[in-house]
């Protein structure tokens, strides 16, 4: 049974590499696949912390869930004036940030 739930854990990060890879042109779908990625860690974690009877995969949980809030609202901000200045979110285009 928890062989299972690690397979579903693995494949889930997975995708979220494959999104990544395979997608290299829009940056809201490579944003949303390393959510993906970070959300499979999280249901590892407190997969091994249920099975060990302890809390602290729970709490290492928790920490990359404050940490992917934070670098979605930062990532979502910088698109967002990046779009204002240049009218695209293309990823080809967003090398002319470099000064």
């Amino acid at each position: 049974m928890v062989e299972q739930y690690l397979i579903l854990g693995f494949v889930l990060f997975i995708l979220g590499t494959l999104g990544i890879v395979v997608n290299r042109k829009n940056i809201i779908v490579m944003l949303m696949s390393l959510e993906l990625m970070l959300l499979s860690i999280n249901f590892v974690l407190i997969l091994g912390s249920a099975i060990l009877d302890n809390i602290s995969g729970q709490i290492f949980a928790f920490y990359i869930l404050v940490v992917a809030a934070a670098e979605s609202a930062i990532g979502l901000s910088i698109l967002v004036a990046y779009y204002r200045v240049r009218g695209t979110i293309s990823v080809k285009f967003i090398n002319l940030l470099r000064g």
